[in-house]
């Protein structure tokens, strides 16, 4: 179902913008820019304190649930939250940067399935943007395309092609804009799909069929290679080319339901077996480079900063370890429990337990050795991974939006 609410001539001027218009601080989707939670510039603040305020610059409340994350684009943070006993409200919130002035608020009415976990929403999915447009995705399998005043350009209910699409403990696979295609993934028991769908008009380019099982991992483009997209599904990681979705390579094996794979240079990182890193080549399966089966990553995906995996596994431990052969090098035991994946900006990662609090760990800079350095509480529960922009972080929970930056 395709609701065009532009005219000809602003599809002929949006079609027109030839690069992007996304700036170097931006934090456009789930993961960042290149979805590998890492970030550079200014450094946030290693301390902070939602009691009293301290490198609290400020906090708004939400109207609604979501573990989906912020994103930062062009001075906006960008935030999905739904609402309603049965999650069927669908919001779209922007807020200025500077103070947390609410700009703008688009509602939509679910045309899907909005059955998820009591802990979970239907505003799971983290927004995508390519720097003019936003794509806001929503468990329900509903899709809404706006620009950055909040116009709607498009409107999809992926559900009225392919109604069996869905599960009862909710989607939360985050899309990513890759060239001028806007690519989802809907994995279920039931319609289980990959699909490309054109970024302008919101029509579908192509759509996989995918393995008949939940998945909650999030499509990733191949590192320096637009013409990529990698699918991930518990029985697999395949490459499409995100022009027609044709496959170009599978990795036939058993992967992880929930965090996503991770792609720098010409290597892929992807929990199995603990964690495999994987070279495509011209060959319909790419070659195994090393497996570490001592490497667990839990919720949280993998982070690769140079020549330093990072991974969070289900008990809460970092684990540091070469890129190049999968060896420990270190371990900081944080608290809590995991859902979001944490982020690196310099020589600190920051990192969000389920239970709000925030936890710094300062990193050597030969990447010899990591140690607690800092953090804060924040009120609530937190299961969104954090955004970075400008030494700022902006991170929520299901009733407020933060933004911690120092005073």
């Amino acid at each position: 179902m395709i609701h065009r609410m532009m005219a000809f001539a602003t599809l002929l001027i949006v079609c027109g913008v030839a690069v992007s218009s996304l700036q170097a601080e931006d934090w456009p989707q789930f993961r960042g820019a290149q979805s590998n939670s890492v970030a550079r510039g200014k450094q946030p603040p290693s301390e902070w304190s939602d009691a009293d305020g301290k490198n609290i610059a400020w906090k708004v409340k939400l109207p609604g649930k979501g573990p989906s994350s912020p994103i930062v684009v062009g001075g906006k943070v960008i935030v999905t939250a739904s609402s309603g006993v049965n999650q069927d409200r669908l919001h779209v919130l922007c807020f200025d940067v500077a103070d947390g002035r609410q700009l703008w608020e688009r509602q939509f009415w679910a045309t899907g399935r909005t059955l998820s976990h009591p802990s979970s929403a239907n505003a799971a999915p983290t927004p995508a943007s390519d720097g003019q447009l936003i794509f806001a995705f929503y468990s329900s399998n509903d899709l809404a395309c706006l620009d950055l005043n909040g116009n709607l350009k498009w409107f999809r209910g992926l559900a009225h092609d392919y109604p069996a699409a869905g599960n009862d403990v909710g989607m939360s696979s985050s899309p990513v804009v890759v060239g001028d295609v806007l690519v989802a993934q809907v994995e279920c028991q039931g319609d289980s799909f990959g699909t490309g769908i054109d970024k302008i008009t919101g029509e579908p380019r192509w759509k996989v069929a995918r393995p008949r099982e939940a998945s909650w991992a999030s499509p990733v483009e191949m590192s320096g290679n637009a013409e990529i997209v990698l699918l991930q599904s518990p029985k697999r990681l395949s490459a499409h080319r995100t022009s027609d979705g044709q496959q170009v390579w599978d990795y036939e094996v058993a992967c992880d339901a929930i965090s996503s794979p991770t792609s720098v240079g010409n290597t892929v990182y992807v929990a199995s077996k603990g964690l495999t890193a994987l070279k495509p080549g011209d060959k319909p399966e790419p070659e195994t480079l090393w497996n570490a089966q001592n490497l667990q990553p839990g919720a949280a995906s993998t982070i690769v900063d140079g020549e330093r995996l990072y991974i969070v596994n289900r008990a809460g431990v970092l684990n540091c370890a070469t890129t190049a052969d999968g060896k420990p090098i270190w371990r900081v035991r944080l608290e809590g429990e995991f859902w979001g994946t944490p982020i690196i900006v310099g020589d600190k990662m920051y990192a969000f337990n389920k239970a709000g609090k925030g936890l710094v760990v300062a990193i050597a800079t030969d990447g010899s050795k990591g140690e607690l350095a800092g953090g804060g509480q924040l009120d609530g529960e937190i299961q969104s991974s954090p955004a970075v922009a400008d030494g700022a972080i902006y991170i929520r929970s299901d009733a407020h939006l933060w933004k911690i930056a120092a005073e």
